[in-house]
């Protein structure tokens, strides 16, 4: 079976060693060493200023929203994971949908100004498939309207942006380090901030509001994660350059056989460094594309519809964003991981090419 993605898992030796040093502490969670030895870790290699390790992606993207004051409408892209969404409406938010660009299938800046209203306070935009928004454009909005940013970063660990981290962009970003990403610590996430302040906030929330054993600064909850997590993440960012190398090689594998092939691929904003870290294309329309996932899941291949629905067409919410519509019913990302060999990105292409000429 090719499933769409795997998580890469470093040498078991590798890892049994940090966990001998876990079982002589007997220190399991609550901020323990490894948690602190990963934050290090972390800010060392992305070169940020401020991150919290937290237990999922999700969870640090309510700490944002709730860390920013925020409580009314939220600017958001109809093009993203559902937890983009659900973590506004979680927190009490409206979020109002801009649609997308079409090549970039990022939020569409020269949309937003229109879709701001008088208790709008913030913008809530995703890096799709870890291509950077039009950062500047959103800055710029942001300023002139007074609105705090948070970028859903989740696919984004070691893209980059004018030669800089993506996450050292807006008031706060948040990644995910679920199994599914290219780094991972089967389950986990962070937000970064170049804001002290901010990050103390939110240090306080990561663990209910402690502030000491019997002292609370604030609302919390929590969002910690445990030295077992952070053993994991802490082997796999040793390898994480073997990672991003393969998956730009599996990438530029798919783009040989597939290029001009009469499918769409994202455009990559102009100043960045992707991470690769999905491999999406559009089809002409949803009869094609669902002709190929047939074909391929015929030969025990599985891509994803991602992301499908279109998030405006969740029952909970309203928006009105055809071209995110419209591209949510044609799109599908094909397996990408780091041991994908190279004879089954040729089957996979093959049997694409195939199926477009019969449809």
């Amino acid at each position: 079976m090719i499933p769409v993605t795997k998580p890469f898992t470093p040498p078991i030796e590798d890892y049994k060693k940090l966990l001998d040093g876990i079982w002589d502490r007997n220190c399991l969670t609550n901020n323990g060493p490894l948690v602190n030895q990963l934050e290090s870790s972390l800010k060392e290699y992305l070169n940020v200023p401020h991150l919290l390790y937290l237990s999922n992606g999700t969870i640090a993207l309510q700490i944002a929203i709730k860390a920013l004051g925020i409580s009314k409408k939220i600017i958001t892209t109809p093009f993203s994971y559902v937890a983009t969404t659900s973590s506004i409406v979680w927190e009490g938010c409206t979020p109002i949908f801009v649609d997308i660009d079409p090549l970039t299938l990022n939020i569409d800046p020269s949309k937003i100004e229109s879709a701001i209203e008088e208790d709008t306070e913030a913008i809530l935009a995703t890096h799709c498939f870890g291509n950077p928004c039009d950062i500047d454009a959103i800055a710029k909005i942001a300023q002139k309207h007074n609105l705090k940013v948070i970028y859903d970063a989740a696919h984004c660990f070691g893209t980059t942006y004018k030669g800089k981290s993506i996450f050292n962009f807006g008031d706060i970003s948040t990644v995910s380090f679920h199994a599914t990403k290219l780094y991972h610590t089967v389950e986990g996430g962070a937000v970064i901030t170049q804001n002290a302040a901010l990050q103390k906030r939110m240090s306080y929330m990561r663990n209910f509001g402690h502030d000491g054993p019997e002292i609370f600064n604030g609302i919390g909850i929590n969002g910690k994660n445990s030295e077992f997590h952070a053993a994991m993440g802490i082997i796999n960012l040793k390898y994480i350059e073997k990672i991003l190398s393969r998956r730009k090689k599996v990438s530029d594998k798919y783009d040989f056989y597939l290029n001009k092939k009469g499918l769409t691929r994202p455009i990559i904003e102009r100043m960045a460094r992707p991470n690769y870290s999905y491999y999406p294309v559009i089809f002409r329309d949803t009869i094609e594309r669902d002709k190929v996932i047939d074909i391929l899941e015929s030969n025990n291949i599985f891509p994803r519809k991602y992301f499908s629905p279109s998030l405006s067409q969740l029952d909970y919410v309203e928006g009105i964003t055809p071209i995110s519509d419209n591209i949510s019913r044609r799109i599908l990302c094909l397996p990408l991981y780091h041991d994908l060999k190279d004879e089954e990105i040729e089957i996979i292409a093959k049997l694409i090419i195939n199926a477009i000429k019969i449809s």
